[in-house]
């Protein structure tokens, strides 16, 4: 029996959908691929509500006949058209960003729906190594038997290149300049040199069709590591941005508060006008003026979709574990306030700036809602 996990990987999660897709769209796929390209698209942005069918005569393998492919990423399909059409190519797709725009996810569709797995994942930070871009050494063996095929332990991207699967580079900018030189070997030349096996058929990985890397960066990261141009050349470039659409991210809000509760077992009950409250001062703080077009000083916190989440799980849990105590709608303020003193402690000033601007004018239609955050002022005060 499986141990429980808390989040289970892109490929566990959805696999019927992706055992339906291989199903439902026998076209022409690239090597090494377990969908069509048009079938990965309709995997991360769903059916459109549509129930597709299994053509006639298909395996179904105890599929149903019929199933709808649900949303997993809000964005513009063309975007995420263009990221299945590089990787096709075998072109290296770079997804950059502000954090918590759903690049890591979206990578993690993308790898889960072509080769089956999105667990080849190299994380970038600082203490990242060469070897864990290409190999390292079981020590015990090595010792034992001298360099050998047996104890060599490849990285993610090396057993990425052997199977002809698309592996994941998570904060690239945050490599140091030396190990992301390494990839740009590996996304020229295609193969991988063992100098320890020398003489024998080891000596030299080269990547199976299918093979590809998909890189995720930061934008406010670009300090950290900038990548050369010999590198950035080797990547199509996709930027992922924030949820243009307040109804759409609303929901997606909704539906990742409430994954992430069930989790724990319990029930999301949070209003939708809170919810609709909590996504729409989020995203005024983030763009800098109000839906209304009102002026807002932005914190520099990144007021993500990401954080809106955290939020609304927090505010989810805190009504199923203390029912009745308070009302969600007063937590928001003080789940603000933690949000934007993150980077920096003085964008307490510039939530309370926004609430004496946007949230006053807003109380001051008549707007209930708005009435009573402008009525909890005095917690952003203390």
């Amino acid at each position: 029996m499986n141990a429980p996990r808390q989040v289970d990987p892109a490929e566990d999660a959805h696999r019927a959908e992706l055992a339906f897709l291989a199903a439902h769209d026998s076209g022409p796929r690239p090597p090494g691929w377990r969908l069509t390209p048009r079938a990965v698209v309709t995997f991360v942005t769903g059916s459109g509500g549509d129930a597709l069918a299994l053509p006639a005569g298909a395996r179904a393998d105890g599929l149903p006949a019929r199933m709808v492919i649900s949303p997993k990423f809000v964005g513009e399909r063309a975007l995420v058209e263009r990221a299945v059409v590089t990787l096709a190519g075998e072109r290296g797709l770079l997804l950059v960003g502000e954090p918590g725009t759903a690049k890591s996810m979206l990578s993690e569709l993308l790898a889960a729906a072509v080769s089956g797995t999105s667990q080849l994942v190299v994380q970038g930070t600082a203490g990242t190594t060469e070897d864990q871009l290409r190999y390292g050494w079981n020590y015990a063996l090595l010792l034992a038997e001298g360099p050998s095929p047996r104890a060599l332990v490849p990285s993610p991207v090396l057993t990425a290149m052997r199977d002809g699967a698309v592996v994941r580079v998570e904060e690239v900018t945050r490599c140091l300049p030396e190990v992301q030189d390494a990839l740009v070997s590996i996304l020229s030349d295609r193969r991988i040199a063992v100098p320890e096996l020398s003489g024998t058929d080891g000596a030299t990985v080269h990547a199976a069709p299918g093979f590809t890397v998909i890189a995720t960066a930061n934008l406010r990261d670009r300090g950290v590591s900038e990548m050369s141009a010999a590198l950035k050349r080797r990547f199509n470039f996709e930027a992922v941005g924030p949820i243009g659409d307040l109804a759409a991210e609303t929901a997606l809000v909704r539906r990742q508060a409430t994954a992430a509760l069930q989790r724990v077992s319990a029930p999301f009950a949070v209003d939708d006008v809170v919810l609709e409250a909590l996504v729409t001062a989020f995203r005024d703080l983030r763009n800098g003026v109000s839906e209304e077009g009102w002026a807002v000083e932005r914190p520099s916190t990144v007021m993500s979709t990401a954080e809106a989440v955290s939020v609304a799980a927090s505010l989810g849990l805190a009504e199923a574990y203390f029912p009745g105590d308070r009302d969600p709608l007063s937590l928001l303020p003080g789940h603000l306030l933690g949000v934007v003193r993150k980077d920096d402690p003085g964008d307490a000033a510039r939530l309370l700036g926004y609430w004496d601007g946007a949230v006053r004018r807003r109380a001051e239609t008549g707007a209930r809602t708005w009435r009573r955050l402008w009525e909890l002022r005095d917690v952003l005060d203390s």
